[in-house]
């Protein structure tokens, strides 16, 4: 069974940091490409970023390129996003996915507020 449970979520300051987390099962990461997608309060889906199988290629949207870091562990099964000088509008629900088998974590909550 599939599954992709995320982590690492909470309340921060603007400015502050968090490092989100991402436990595969059911599959092997290192043979997929992964994504985490997030969703601000009252609007649609917005991809974030994007790991390749080998780690190399690394994308990222305009409204998080050289703030955000996604990183895997495919020994552990993990894909991360490191989350650097947070503002206000991160403030999201994120989701860690893998296209290849359709399947999306539960979410975590990330808020940014003073």
């Amino acid at each position: 069974q599939v599954q992709l449970v995320e982590s690492g979520g909470g309340l921060v300051q603007p400015g502050g940091s968090l490092r989100l987390s991402c436990a595969a099962s059911g599959f092997t990461t290192r043979s997929r490409w992964m994504n985490w997608v997030r969703q601000a309060p009252g609007k649609g889906l917005e991809w974030v970023s994007h790991i390749n199988q080998g780690g190399d290629i690394s994308l990222y949207a305009e409204t998080v390129k050289g703030r955000f870091t996604i990183s895997r562990d495919d020994a552990k099964n993990m894909l991360y996003l490191q989350m650097d000088n947070l503002k206000p509008e991160d403030t999201a629900i994120y989701y860690c996915t893998s296209p290849a088998d359709d399947a999306w974590g539960q979410g975590t909550l990330v808020t940014v507020s003073s």
